[in-house]
């Protein structure tokens, strides 16, 4: 049984969340609370799962909650929030806190609308499934030995990541140097709501550029392409973005698998995969196509990932040739360039 405390200052919102998770016989609502201090004040004695928190709400909002809580009895937090206010404490310092999901409340919530609790009840699901919460302090180090290297000089990287993506993304992309010469594609399952707002706020911490992919247009070095919301991100015979309707791929559209495995099509050995955090198995196809073409490929490990589905999946299935803690990604994407120049240059 997933024990949820919710924390709204609206009691209507309370009412509906409340309503739909009582139809669920894995869910039990064991508390509410209208804002934070109030939630904090709860936690001891109803001992939740998982927290589901608004994001402003008057005396303790959302972001100085997290702020308390994970200083104190970290829970895993799911944000579910109607809109963010220009200025104002944004959905991503919320995950940079410490909160592992986040999930779109429509303006007027209803317990009818079944797509809205479908994905609440299934964000809910995976949330609880997320044991671990110490606030790790990455510190890049020495770039990791990586044998076997590509025969070719990578021409382009795809990273895709879910939960706890946006987190992960943050510490690659920051550590990565300006005018990093491997064109990079970001697949990271989101809310196409939230997508420009993750996109401003990696902006923040990145010299690269960060940019929405556009159809007919050549991966550029020095910029992160995301494929915008609702659509696959994939590639023309001459390399450039191709953006497509086709059906969800696992459930996802965009999906990792489909941009790795286009990117495999296209670049062969030159293609490097990247698959971090995040639930289910989106990527770990996608990371076996690259291998297959003969490109690099490397997965988050298990003890700094939120949740260890997908890079976990692409470990059993033997897709991964490396296996690396989220602060060496970047130093081993580095090396590759580096070592990839000077083989391009017969040095």
């Amino acid at each position: 049984m997933i024990r949820v405390l919710l924390v709204d200052d609206s009691p209507l919102a309370l009412y509906v969340l409340e309503r739909i998770l009582a139809r669920t016989p894995d869910i039990r609502v064991v508390g509410t609370a209208l804002n934070g201090r109030e939630a904090l004040s709860l936690v001891a004695s109803f001992s939740p799962d998982v927290i589901c928190l608004d994001l402003h709400m008057p005396v303790m909002n959302g972001l100085e909650f997290i702020r308390a809580i994970m200083t104190s009895t970290p829970r895993p937090i799911l944000v579910v929030s109607i809109s963010v206010e220009p200025g104002g404490a944004g959905v991503f310092e919320l995950l940079e806190a410490g909160a592992v999901d986040v999930l779109a409340k429509p303006g007027l919530l209803d317990a009818e609308n079944q797509r809205f609790a479908a994905e609440f009840v299934d964000k809910v699901r995976v949330v609880a499934g997320v044991r671990v919460f110490r606030r790790r302090q990455c510190v890049a180090g020495a770039p990791p030995a990586m044998e076997p290297m590509p025969a070719v000089p990578p021409a382009l990287a795809v990273l895709g990541a879910s939960t706890g993506g946006p987190q992960a993304l943050k510490q690659i992309l920051g550590a990565l140097p300006a005018g990093f010469p491997l064109p990079l594609v970001c697949v990271q399952h989101i809310g196409g709501e939230f997508l420009p707002e993750m996109l401003a706020w990696l902006g923040q911490t990145t010299p690269l550029a960060i940019r929405q992919a556009r159809a007919g247009e050549y991966p550029e070095p020095g910029s992160v392409h995301f494929p915008p919301a609702d659509r696959h991100l994939e590639f023309d015979r001459a390399g450039r973005f191709l953006l497509t309707c086709r059906p969800p791929f696992g459930g996802h559209r965009p999906s990792v698998t489909v941009s790795m495995e286009a990117a495999a099509r296209q670049f062969g050995a030159g293609a490097v995969g990247v698959l971090l955090t995040g639930m289910g198995r989106d990527g770990a196809d996608g990371l076996a196509s690259i291998a297959k073409a003969g490109g690099l490929t490397i997965a988050q490990d298990k003890a700094t990932s939120v949740v260890f589905g997908m890079p976990g999946e692409a470990v059993a299935i033997g897709a991964a040739r490396h296996v690396l803690p989220l602060e060496q990604i970047a130093p081993a994407l580095i090396a590759l360039v580096k070592r990839g120049t000077k083989a391009s240059n017969g040095n």
